[in-house]
C-alpha cells in the first residue's frame, strides 16, 4: 500500500527517456473520490493551466519518483476542471471528519491508502484527533475497503458504519 502524502513533492520521470517532467504537487481524484491523476507543480506563475497526468499514464510509484509512460502523457487542464484534490482544490480530502452514522466523529484524514496493483480506489484513512491525541495514542488507521458500498464520501464529511468504530488500529505517531 502506498501513502499518497508520500508521493508528494516526488519527481516525476518519463520511463522511456529518464527526463524529469515535473514534480507532484497533488493527487486528483473525479467526482466518486476515484483517483484520476497527478497534478504537476506549476511552472509559470501567471497561467490558469494546470499541468496533470491520467493515473492510467502511471507506471510505478516507487519511495523516490513517479514514472510515467511519457512526456506526452502531460496534458494541461484547466485549474476549475480539478476540483477535487488531496491538499488543493476547492473539495479537499484532508481534514474531512470521518464520522459515523449514529454521529460519532472518529477523526480527520491527515493520510490516505490506496493500493496501485488494484487500481484507483481508496483502501484506508490515517485519521487524527490533533496533535496531543496523535504524541500519546498515536494516528488512526481505517480500512475502509472492509466497507465497500457503506462508506460515503461527500464534500463536507465522510460517513462510515458504526462498526468503524471497533475496526479502527492505532498507527504510530505523526
Amino acid at each position: 500500500m502506498i501513502k499518497l502524502q508520500s508521493l508528494i513533492g516526488l519527481p516525476v520521470i518519463d520511463i522511456n527517456t529518464g527526463n524529469r517532467v515535473g514534480k507532484v504537487r497533488d493527487i486528483w481524484f473525479d467526482e466518486h473520490w476515484l483517483l484520476t491523476g497527478i497534478v504537476l507543480e506549476a511552472r509559470r506563475w501567471i497561467s490558469s493551466d494546470v499541468q496533470a497526468i491520467h493515473w492510467d499514464n502511471v507506471i510505478a510509484c516507487g519511495e523516490d519518483a513517479v514514472l510515467i509512460s511519457d512526456t506526452q502523457a502531460v496534458v494541461s487542464l484547466k485549474a476549475e476542471d480539478i476540483i477535487r484534490c488531496f491538499h488543493t482544490g476547492r473539495i479537499k480530502l484532508k481534514d474531512l471528519p470521518v464520522i459515523t452514522v449514529e454521529g460519532l466523529q472518529l477523526g480527520r484524514v491527515t493520510d490516505v491508502y490506496f493500493d496501485q496493483n488494484k487500481g484507483t480506489l481508496i483502501v484506508g484513512y490515517e485519521l487524527t484527533d490533533g496533535f496531543i491525541s496523535d504524541l500519546r495514542e498515536g494516528r488512526k488507521w481505517l480500512r475502509i475497503s472492509d466497507y465497500p458500498d457503506e462508506v460515503a464520501l461527500g464534500e463536507d464529511t465522510i460517513l462510515v458504519p458504526v462498526r468503524a468504530e471497533q475496526d479502527l488500529e492505532h498507527t504510530t505517531g505523526p
